[in-house]
């Protein structure tokens, strides 16, 4: 009861502060849209400052979904809760929390944020072109799939869903025009300790899955990316282009190129991305999963394991407050010095979803969306080939208190 009674004085409180304003919401979310508060609706607070802003992300639905046993199961969800508090304290200095309400709250050993908190940054703007930040941060990968808010999400693609993107470190942006933008950034590795991310002693095989080699902590595991944001043609071609290296253990690297595309048309958008990781130690988890059986026991993953992923998005406007969307992914993954394990996993998802926005200024849409999966796997992996099947009735909220 009494975290309920604070968590309710909070949101009393934030909401009742007049500081307020919009606020960009770039990297995990695009652009917020021009909504109106609910302390503009209720309390009749004018906007006179950026200093905050205050969103809830609230998605639910009632879900039947099919996971290859022939058996349907149906329940009511929540997609996803989050708060996001941002604003500029001044034209230099600007701020942004996002934490996740329906996830551990556990700090964690390595940089001791919670996995909640995706993000708790603090920024500085020495000039009109330049942009530092510091805190925990979302890795600036590229693609359009990556950048968008989570709560619009119906299901990422396989490779996007097993990243693990929240970290803490820096990173400077440089804008040479407006319209493009430059940015660097180190962080860790990851958020845990080397023990908690890959166990006691462990150890990764590559040629032979019966010949593992010890794994030794790195000294410093960290990650270096470089990020091209682009906007071409006024806007209607975008780009979202990084490459980047993460050190996972001693002389272990995972590196990894992202390309996003979007075509941007007043009624109708269209996006491609290319997403490829070169993992010393398998990152995403998947070889080490699907080939356990085979695994020495213990701590033992797979290595120099290699995964693509092209997911291609619609969204056609096609009516006042609705909205056909489309999205088909196509990924595969290789254990590349074991050719019976050359692209043993392939992964097919298509999905639809009829939107509509009910509200005029309010980011409020209820949707009807199907989503389907195929996973193939060769011969040599001893794996079966199954489908997922997946219905959605329900609603996201960008819910703008402030």
């Amino acid at each position: 009861m009494k975290k309920k009674a604070f968590l309710l004085t909070l949101f009393t409180s934030l909401l009742t502060l007049t500081a307020m304003a919009q606020g960009h919401n770039t990297r995990m979310g695009g652009e917020d849209q021009d909504t109106e508060s609910l302390a503009e609706r209720i309390f009749n607070l004018e906007k006179k400052t950026d200093a905050f802003n205050f969103h809830i992300n609230f998605a639910s639905s009632l879900m039947a979904e099919d996971a290859d046993n022939g058996e349907w199961d149906t329940r009511f969800i929540c997609r996803d809760l989050r708060l996001d508090i941002k604003g500029d304290i001044t034209p230099r200095v600007f701020y942004r929390l996002r934490h996740q309400l329906n996830m551990s709250q556990t700090a964690k050993g390595l940089d001791r944020f919670a996995k909640a908190t995706d993000i708790m940054m603090v920024g500085y703007r020495p000039s009109s072109k330049v942009e530092i930040a510091a805190g925990k941060l979302c890795q600036i990968w590229g693609g359009f799939e990556y950048d968008q808010n989570p709560m619009e999400i119906y299901r990422y693609s396989d490779l996007v869903e097993m990243m693990d993107i929240f970290m803490a470190g820096a990173m400077i942006s440089y804008h040479p025009i407006p319209s493009q933008e430059l940015a660097l950034q180190a962080t860790n590795s990851y958020n845990d300790s080397f023990t908690e991310e890959l166990g006691d002693n462990p150890q990764v095989v590559t040629s032979d899955l019966a010949k593992p080699e010890k794994l030794s902590r790195s000294r410093a595991p960290l990650t270096y990316i470089v990020n091209w944001n682009g906007n071409l043609f006024h806007d209607q071609l975008q780009t979202r282009w990084a490459w980047g290296i993460q050190t996972q253990a001693k002389h272990k690297y995972s590196r990894m190129w992202t390309l996003g595309q979007q075509l941007n048309l007043p009624n109708y958008q269209l996006y491609l991305d290319y997403y490829g990781e070169w993992d010393d130690v398998d990152r995403l988890h998947y070889a080490t999963h699907d080939l356990c059986d085979r695994l020495a026991p213990g701590s033992t993953h797979v290595g120099k394991v290699h995964s693509h992923s092209l997911v291609a998005k619609m969204n056609w406007q096609f009516a006042h407050k609705w909205n056909l969307m489309l999205k088909g992914t196509y990924e595969t993954t290789s254990v590349a010095r074991i050719e019976e394990l050359h692209n043993y996993r392939k992964s097919i998802g298509y999905l639809g979803s009829l939107e509509f926005w009910p509200l005029p200024k309010h980011d409020f849409r209820i949707f009807l969306a199907y989503l389907g999966h195929r996973y193939n796997f060769n011969k040599f992996s001893n794996l079966n080939s199954y489908n997922t099947n997946r219905v959605e009735l329900g609603f996201m909220y960008r819910i703008k208190c402030y």
